[in-house]
């Protein structure tokens, strides 16, 4: 399985990644919204994208609402992975197609039941 993800901190990154790798994930990683969009173009496509909402350049909300245009990616996972905590930015998400929502600070089991619930 290969997942994405797109976050303005490298150490957020980094975490993400030994957790996604723990679990048997490929991971391919962004800086933001715009380098996002360059690295799902040039790749093969992604069972997992996990964002950031809150980057330069392309913020994470636009991200998603970008993937979720395109029919290519109708099977993709979409995780928001944020400080955002209130409800109103949750419901936002989910309405915009995300799958499932984690909030910043947040355990490894954490990200290991979502993605359980998310049949990964």
């Amino acid at each position: 399985m290969r997942a994405l993800v797109v976050d303005d901190s490298s150490a957020m990154r980094a975490i993400l990644r030994m957790a996604l790798k723990k679990q048997g994930f490929e991971v391919a990683e962004a800086k933001h919204g715009l380098e996002a969009l360059s690295v799902l173009a040039g790749a093969a496509p992604f069972d997992l994208i996990l964002i950031d909402w809150n980057m330069p350049e392309m913020d994470g909300f636009e991200l998603l609402r970008r993937i979720r245009n395109k029919a290519a990616y109708n099977a993709t996972q979409i995780m928001m992975v944020t400080t955002e905590t209130g409800m109103d930015q949750m419901s936002e998400a989910l309405a915009a197609g995300a799958n499932d929502y984690i909030m910043k600070p947040f355990t490894f089991d954490i990200v290991v039941d979502k993605l359980r619930l998310l049949g990964l």
